[in-house]
């Protein structure tokens, strides 16, 4: 099972901001295609990183307060936190190993 975290605005600034460690973030909307697609590869980046990173998932269009805050135009956007600093990012569908190379560059 995924454990992946299904963000709100409430519970964002704990979760990423306030968490020590790298926080790979997914902005992307259910009527996304390309995020439909990256969707399973974040699963398992989870799942196979679960004891080195967080994943948290966060839709667009029910959390516009947090979208607005990190200016995401196009989804899927992926940013990469670590101790609550934006680190790194990348916009539209990403290969999972480059994902991998992205979020071991910060641990």
């Amino acid at each position: 099972m995924s454990k992946m975290i299904e963000a709100t605005n409430e519970i964002f600034e704990q979760e990423v901001m306030k968490n020590e460690g790298v926080v790979l973030v997914d902005f992307s909307a259910e009527w996304c295609g390309p995020c439909k697609k990256l969707l399973p590869t974040l699963e398992e980046i989870s799942d196979e990183m679960a004891d080195k990173i967080k994943v948290v998932h966060v839709d667009v269009d029910k959390c516009s307060d947090v979208a607005g805050k990190f200016g995401i135009l196009s989804v899927p956007t992926l940013i990469i936190f670590k101790n609550g600093e934006r680190v790194d990012e990348s916009i539209g569908l990403v290969a999972k190993e480059s994902l991998i190379e992205k979020i071991d560059a910060q641990l």
